[in-house]
């Protein structure tokens, strides 16, 4: 990866469009995740069910207080385990669109422990983070496992082989697991022990 592969990658996400970019699991598919038409071609590139939520990613986790509203154990929780493989899902404020969200209230909220990712965050604001596959597939952890109808519409920044696995979705509110992943039992021990 070179910064002129960076720059490219800011570029398509200003312009509407879709990029590949590694984090600390797998591949992810990023766009402005403020904006409904780049975040509908998300979707439409995965093949992936409007009602199946799509999280976001931020730089770090001050950056959320633009797009969501945390509670003091929420943010307790979010300074203990971002960044790093976790995607909490906490209460949006209207700034996060509808079409991310799938109409709820809430929205995954993730701090990728990898840079490239963070900082292309850093750069645009909030970009989707979702893995770079069809919905359905299993994820890729090098670039050229990801199917090349998701390529060929995307700025592609390879970063190398990923670590894979998946993050681990959490929903601190009701201290609920959604989905087990990378540090599933700290998390838990985390969420019982303050109860």
């Amino acid at each position: 990866m070179t910064a002129s592969d960076l720059t490219d990658a800011v570029a398509a996400i200003r312009r509407g469009d879709l990029v590949v970019y590694p984090t600390e699991t797998v591949y992810g598919l990023g766009a402005n995740a403020l904006d409904p038409e780049a975040v509908g071609r998300v979707f439409e590139a995965k093949g992936r069910p409007r009602d199946r939520p799509i999280s976001m990613a931020l730089p770090e986790v001050s950056a959320a207080a633009d797009y969501v509203r945390m509670t003091d154990r929420e943010r307790s929780f979010c300074e203990r385990f971002l960044p790093g493989p976790i995607t909490v899902l906490l209460k949006r404020t209207d700034r996060v669109p509808d079409v991310l969200v799938a109409g709820r209230d809430r929205v995954g909220v993730r701090v990728p422990d990898h840079e490239v990712a963070r900082e292309l965050a850093r750069r645009i604001g909030p970009i989707t983070a979702t893995s770079a596959n069809r919905s359905g597939s299993g994820s890729a952890r090098r670039t050229e496992a990801i199917d090349p109808s998701i390529r060929e519409r995307a700025v592609v920044i390879d970063g190398g082989e990923t670590p894979g696995g998946e993050s681990t979705v959490v929903d601190v509110d009701s201290a609920s697991i959604v989905r087990r992943g990378a540090l599933a039992t700290e998390v838990k021990s985390w969420l019982e022990d303050r109860s």
